[in-house]
């Protein structure tokens, strides 16, 4: 890094879009023209990857392949694939702030087959180049799809025998049976990759680099896992002999039970790396930055022994280490890689981490706890780093606020100092903390610049069914958040309410012309409370006290 700089943590799901899922339309434009406008130099995304059951960016079914939510359906209006009527006319869910992916997989993969038989595959120079450039991965997943959509969505394990150990005549009578289902998925990885290249492009132009996410691990129900079963820990049956996740811990009394198949890590070594050199390489096409999750897995990992319901019985394995990150720099040149290193952390990994020279990450929410002694403390930082208030696994800092003890709530508030202030001033008061670290990077999620609650949360880990919902509204970067108001009643009392020092605060930034205080001098707080009120208040703001002994 030549110089500091920042940005903003912003999934593509979030954008705001007419039809129920952000995707690379206009808005996402608009965001990275907002992006140029506030200075920022990066925008931070999650996985791109086609998502599976529960709707995780992480577990995908290809780590090569990408999303067709995020194909923008007005440019197939704009090139007569669709009617303007057609994409009208879908139940895309009735809420702005969130999305309905069933209504957004039943809706757009309609749209998405008319636009395909509206579109001439076999005219088209670029579609046929691509899919020759693309073939080995494009080819395995649009078969692996079409098939997957004719035996009704089952995993490949639960396919027949001969599907899942991919017999030679077996795969070339169900490409030949499904031939235009195949050519479906082909179409829309063409799209997407069009469409995000574009977008790619307009945003590096503007001066705005993308941070990308990989995931570790692959998914068990991927292509990836069907296509290659030589790359896992597979037994004859093709079933994973362990599966990813995390030991019990202080959050976790069962630890974290992830379900992805480990990596044969003597097979990669002894192909020279080579699957992991294209992942990589494709990425680094995708992205400018490349952020691997669970950096720690790659020096040790967790094997769970499959078919355990908990994580609690699983042990420690030796990962490939620098040798797999020197083999991909040797072959792939120098990478602008960020090391997830976040968690319980052994001295081999702190090591393995230095070595590589990969920035590591500092997550302002872990950094205030009852020992006062967190390495995630700003003091602490060293420059070689990303500084987070939080991330898509964590609350938004409002939220985070609102939940923490009293004990870690003062201490980040004397550390951070905003005593006496309410919670907005306080996640101001926490970027403000982050941009003044000595960190070369700094990424904010754009929830808390727009200071909200954890209704806006992206994702509670170990839990299904709520995640990856929240999308922001249009027009809500822009709005002017100054609330105004004539006259406004204030709780000072303190228990149960904001005290004076912080009702002040919020008044003073409202500025109404008249503030009268409450919730004093009877069960909670005393008089005194809004005499000091008062005295707290901006000269233009008049204060009366109506009630008084």
């Amino acid at each position: 890094m030549d110089k500091r700089a920042a940005g903003i943590l912003m999934p593509i799901t979030s954008l705001p879009s007419e039809y129920g899922i952000g995707c690379f339309s206009k808005s996402a434009y608009d965001f990275v023209d907002w992006l140029k406008e506030a200075g920022q130099s990066y925008w931070q995304i999650l996985p791109l990857g086609p998502t599976s059951y529960g709707d995780s960016p992480y577990q995908s079914f290809s780590t090569f392949a990408g999303n067709p939510y995020f194909i923008d359906l007005e440019a197939f209006v704009k090139a007569g694939y669709l009617e303007e009527s057609d994409c009208e006319n879908c139940d895309w869910g009735g809420s702005e702030s969130y999305v309905d992916y069933e209504k957004i997989y039943n809706s757009r993969f309609r749209l998405l087959r008319k636009a395909f038989e509206n579109y001439d595959c076999e005219g088209d120079l670029s579609y046929q180049k691509f899919i020759n450039e693309n073939a080995a991965w494009l080819e395995d997943y649009s078969l692996y799809m079409a098939i997957k959509d004719s035996l009704n969505g089952i995993s490949w394990i639960e396919w027949p025998k001969e599907l899942k150990n991919r017999e030679k005549d077996a795969l070339a009578e169900a490409g030949e049976k499904l031939a235009k289902e195949v050519g479906f998925y082909c179409f829309q990885q063409y799209c997407f990759f069009k469409q995000w290249t574009e977008l790619k492009t307009y945003a590096n132009e503007k001066g705005v680099e993308i941070i990308g996410d990989v995931p570790i691990y692959v998914a068990f129900d991927s292509a990836d896992a069907w296509a290659q079963p030589e790359l896992f820990q597979f037994d004859e049956n093709n079933l994973p002999v362990g599966v990813a996740g995390c030991p019990p811990d202080a959050f976790s009394a069962t630890g974290q039970l992830w379900g992805n198949p480990l990596y044969d890590w003597e097979y990669h070594k002894k192909t020279g790396y080579a699957w992991w050199t294209r992942r990589m390489a494709n990425c680094m096409k995708l992205y400018d930055v490349v952020r691997i999750d669970h950096f720690r897995g790659f020096d040790e990992y967790y094997s769970i022994p499959y078919g355990d319901k908990t994580a609690e019985f699983g042990h420690w394995e030796k990962g490939p280490g620098m040798d797999l990150f020197r083999t991909l720099e040797k072959n792939l040149g120098k990478l602008d890689v960020i090391a997830e290193d976040l968690g319980l952390l052994t001295d081999s990994v702190i090591e393995m981490v230095e070595e590589s020279g990969f920035p590591g990450m500092k997550v302002l929410q872990f950094a205030f706890d009852e020992n006062e002694d967190s390495p995630y403390l700003t003091h602490r930082y060293e420059r070689n780093c990303i500084v987070y208030t939080g991330t898509h696994d964590n609350e938004t800092t409002r939220g985070w606020f609102r939940n923490l003890s009293q004990h870690d709530r003062n201490f980040a508030k004397a550390y951070i100092g905003c005593e006496g202030k309410h919670e907005t001033a306080a996640v101001w008061s926490l970027i403000r903390a982050a941009m003044s670290s000595v960190a070369d990077r700094c990424v904010i999620p754009v929830q808390d610049y727009l200071c909200l609650g954890n209704e806006a949360r992206i994702n509670e880990p170990s839990t299904l069914g709520d995640n990856w919902k929240w999308r922001m509204k249009k027009g809500q970067l822009n709005e002017n958040k100054q609330v105004k108001c004539d006259v406004a009643f204030v709780p000072v009392g303190g228990t149960y309410t904001m005290d004076f020092k912080e009702a002040a605060s919020l008044i003073n930034e409202i500025k109404p012309k008249i503030a009268i205080p409450i919730h004093y001098g009877s069960i909670v707080g005393t008089e005194q409370d809004a005499i000091d009120f008062i005295r707290l208040l901006h000269p233009e703001i008049k204060g009366i006290i109506l009630m008084k002994k």
